[in-house]
């Protein structure tokens, strides 16, 4: 988040996938939704790899 004439304006930030190790952005739209459904935490792994790691959940 900036510091902005007294409010927090959300930008587009790049985090790296613990999983793959690539660079993914979580853009200001995901930053929103996190906070409107109370998300604390940002993501760790990038959208294929939550993907996937959701499929192999659904499975067991």
């Amino acid at each position: 988040m900036v510091f902005n004439e007294g409010e927090f304006s959300m930008e587009d930030k790049t985090i790296v996938c613990k999983d793959c190790g690539k660079d993914f952005v979580f853009t200001v739209g995901e930053q929103e939704f996190y906070k409107e459904k109370g998300f604390d935490n940002e993501p760790v792994r990038c959208p294929d790899c939550r993907r996937a790691r959701k499929q192999q959940n659904n499975r067991r």
